[in-house]
């Protein structure tokens, strides 16, 4: 009985961390080094905003709401909204994590956005930017490009893009 309970939490927990590929990409975190190559990338100043795209285990949140910038997350599994949440407590309102899919809710006007999203993905990204933001905003990806776009700085498998939409 003990091991068919385990056997079914397993493919459970199984399920929670695979579906997600079909919206953007599986969890694998952010390598420690690269994130504070990215927050400097996006060159946010404390008090901005910066919106993490499948924000996985918070260690980007963490990392940003500790230089003073508010993080807001979106993540679609489940377990890791409860897991990052837990993470971030101590950061009071400079992080908030929203469990969702990413493409189906609302985002904040934001100062920068950090994706970690497999590359059928990034045309939809540049889409959705260019469609739903009114004033200038970077983005940095991790590992994956936007083709239809230049790339305004790189370093080492992250892509910053700036979108200078006049603001309003």
């Amino acid at each position: 009985m003990v091991i068919e309970i385990l056997l079914i939490i397993g493919v459970i927990v199984f399920f929670i961390f695979n579906f997600v590929i079909i919206y953007g990409a599986p969890f694998l975190p952010t390598l420690k080094h690269q994130v504070p190559k990215a927050l400097e990338l996006l060159d946010l100043k404390p008090g901005q905003t910066l919106l993490e795209l499948g924000s996985g285990d918070g260690r980007v949140l963490i990392a940003a709401a500790q230089t003073g910038i508010y993080a807001v997350g979106i993540e679609l599994n489940p377990i890791l909204v409860i897991y990052s949440w837990l993470r971030t407590r101590k950061y009071g309102d400079k992080v908030k994590i929203k469990w969702g899919n990413y493409w189906n809710i609302n985002w904040p006007q934001t100062d920068g956005i950090f994706v970690f999203l497999l590359t059928p993905y990034m045309e939809k990204l540049n889409k959705k930017i260019v469609q739903d933001f009114k004033k200038p905003v970077k983005l940095v990806s991790f590992a994956y490009q936007i083709h239809s776009r230049p790339v305004n700085k790189e370093h080492n498998g992250l892509y910053l893009y700036k979108y200078n939409f006049k603001s309003k």
